[in-house]
């Protein structure tokens, strides 16, 4: 009788096997339709191609990009398909081109929109985006903004795993309008002066997560725009960069708000930031409310914990305002480690809609190994456990 359930077993495995209703993924090699890996032909062609045939299918299906160099300009990859698992496997490096002209005023380089059920699974992308930012950073005239190198937009169910992102010309991964994301295992990595190379930026979208993630850049390591919510953000790694941002936040007077934020467990090392939330100084009606902040390590961070409610960009559009976006429930728990300045917390809050419900719970922030110091303008809340700059709330 013990033989009996292993019997049931393998003719189930037989069965499988042989049905005319279970099928594996359908595998389809961008080398199929002409991609080369020399890192000098243009593929583009090739990977749209590939991608079209993936979306029309009725299976499930698997592009494979083998190792080598591929050279793309723009692809888009289109849906609405007819089916909801697509395995984008990378396996070698896929290469902007070097003109940053050719994808500079192209906003992406590769774009997914209106997708559902896609993994983008391993591989590199180098956006080489190093020509643009001298471009900006010499004249910072007649330069194009540059292209996001990862962008999925309009889209649910999707996963990026292993994925590394190289030099981008602007941002690296940006997750707009977008619903059930999850990020893991992500690799960023530019000049810590490159201009507006954020990590991953998150707007417009609900439930999505970023795991055991390592960036360094020169902007923000992650930024969270509006609209964002149910965000949880865990095991990363942020440096160089600009921290982890909320915002900028009320550039327009009619904007969605930010909420259910969790960041924990994440580290900041040499960073002009740890964990910031900035608001433009002029009237929205935005908002930002239950955000935890958790189990952060700071490393000679310039700014660890700072709210800027006076975000004003050149002095335009907004000297003598006040920021109209309400922030409250804000938690931070358990941040330790050094500061770069004196100044390691840093609250300045609107004049007309004051931060509330504020806590700061086990704070320890030193500079030169001695106590740091904190700020509050306009913000109320409570401090409990160990607290050290004295809070100010």
């Amino acid at each position: 009788m013990a033989l009996l359930p292993l019997l049931i077993t393998l003719l189930f495995i037989i069965f499988c096997a042989s049905s005319p209703f279970v099928r594996a993924a359908q595998l389809i090699s961008v080398l199929s339709y002409g991609a080369m890996p020399d890192g000098k032909t243009d593929s583009t062609k090739a990977f749209a191609a590939a991608w079209s045939q993936a979306c029309a299918s009725t299976q499930p299906a698997t592009i494979s990009v083998p190792k080598g160099s591929f050279s793309l300009g723009q692809v888009r990859f289109q849906g609405p398909c007819k089916n909801t698992a697509i395995l984008l496997r990378i396996d070698g490096t896929l290469v902007a081109p070097s003109d940053y002209k050719v994808i500079g005023s192209a906003q992406n380089w590769l774009i997914f929109e209106h997708v559902s059920g896609v993994t983008l699974s391993g591989g590199t992308l180098d956006g080489q985006g190093s020509g643009l930012w001298s471009c900006k950073k010499n004249s910072g005239k007649d330069c194009p903004s540059g292209a996001t190198s990862l962008e999925f937009s309009n889209s649910n169910n999707i996963a990026i795993t292993g994925l590394a992102s190289l030099n981008s010309q602007m941002f690296h991964i940006v997750i707009n309008a977008c619903h059930n994301v999850e990020v893991q295992g992500v690799k960023v990595s530019a000049a810590g002066d490159s201009p507006n190379t954020d990590g991953i930026h998150v707007q417009a979208s609900t439930g999505v997560t970023i795991l055991n993630s390592r960036i360094g850049t020169g902007d923000d390591c992650v930024s969270i725009g509006p609209g964002t919510s149910n965000l949880w953000i865990e095991n990363v790694g942020c440096g160089p960069g600009h921290g982890i941002s909320i915002g900028s936040l009320g550039k327009d007077s009619q904007e969605a708000g930010v909420q259910n934020v969790t960041v924990k467990t994440t580290t900041f090392t040499g960073t002009e930031n740890g964990v910031r939330i900035k608001t433009w100084g002029r009237p929205s009606n935005g908002f930002a409310r239950n955000i935890l902040f958790q189990h952060s390590v700071m490393t000679n961070v310039q700014n660890p914990i700072v709210i800027d409610q006076n975000y004003c960009p050149g002095e335009k559009d907004c000297p003598g305002q006040v920021s109209g976006v309400k922030i409250s429930d804000v938690t931070y728990q358990n941040i330790h480690g050094s500061s770069a300045t004196e100044l390691a917390v840093k609250f300045d809050c609107s004049k007309t809609n004051p931060c509330s419900g504020i806590k700061l719970e086990d704070v320890k922030l030193t500079y030169k190994n001695q106590p740091a110091e904190a700020s509050c303008s306009n913000a109320g809340g409570v401090a409990s456990g160990l607290v050290q700059p004295t809070s100010c709330l």
